[in-house]
């Protein structure tokens, strides 16, 4: 974009009449906060967050169903909460969801 100093204050001036003078901090706000979130977006900080949280769970499940003496053949788990619910059950008896 090869802008000189007269197109930069002709955009300028269309922006301070189409927004205001009252508004234009606001806009600089809401568009700093747009930038911050992008680039915490692309950073991928959440993946890497979600994936620790399954892993804590399923570690903390797993000894669970053992230690109640809950897993083996008679054992279906959810495939919703992984929850070990008995073999002859339709529905989970954590989250109630269906079991296949």
């Amino acid at each position: 974009m090869n802008l000189g100093p007269f197109e930069i204050v002709i955009i300028l001036v269309v922006v301070l009449v189409i927004f205001g003078p009252k508004n234009l901090p606001k806009l600089g706000a809401a568009f700093g906060k747009t930038v911050k979130n992008v680039r915490e977006g692309m950073e991928g900080d959440d993946e890497d967050k979600k994936d620790e949280n399954v892993e804590d769970v399923v570690a903390t499940d797993a000894p669970a169903a053992e230690s109640t003496g809950e897993t083996g053949e008679d054992t279906v788990f959810c495939t919703k909460c992984g929850t070990a619910n008995p073999a002859d059950s339709a529905f989970c008896k954590k989250c109630g969801a269906p079991l296949e």
